[in-house]
Order: C-alpha cells, then structure tokens, then sequence
C-alpha cells in the first residue's frame, strides 16, 4: 500500500472530481483504508432518525465523505 505524504491540518487543493479547486484543511486520515477527509469537499448526507430516550432530533444531516491522496495538492 501506497505511503499517505500527508498530515492532519495541512491545507490541500483538490485536482479532480466533482470539487475540482476547492480547498481546505485535512480532518482525518485512514491510513488502513488509504483515505482522507478533507474540509468542505465530498459532501454526503445522511438520513438520521429520531432518538426519543436521548431527545435528539432527527433529519439529513451533511458531514464530508473521504476520498483519495491521489486527488488533492498539497498548498504551501
């Protein structure tokens, strides 16, 4: 498996996809599944039910999806 280069907090530039040019911070590495999540980028969201006994609310919740090193520049 391919060497992840990269660190928590680093700015990077996506360079293809759906999200080509935008930037932001890395949040999270998974260094087993060779993946990172980056700020703002690959938004996914997710259908969250209604917890009653914990009184939490339900609905579509946004958080961003991981995806590959290869896709994104590092910004100095």
């Amino acid at each position: 498996m391919e060497r992840i280069r990269l660190k928590k907090g680093d700015l990077v530039e996506v360079i293809t996809g759906d999200d080509r040019g935008k930037t932001g911070k890395i949040l999270r590495i998974d260094r087993q599944r060779g993946r990172i999540t980056v700020q703002g980028v690959n938004m996914i969201k997710k259908h969250k039910k209604r917890n009653p006994q914990a009184n939490q609310p339900g609905g579509i919740i946004e958080h961003e999806g991981f995806i590959h090193p290869s896709n994104v520049r590092l910004v100095k």
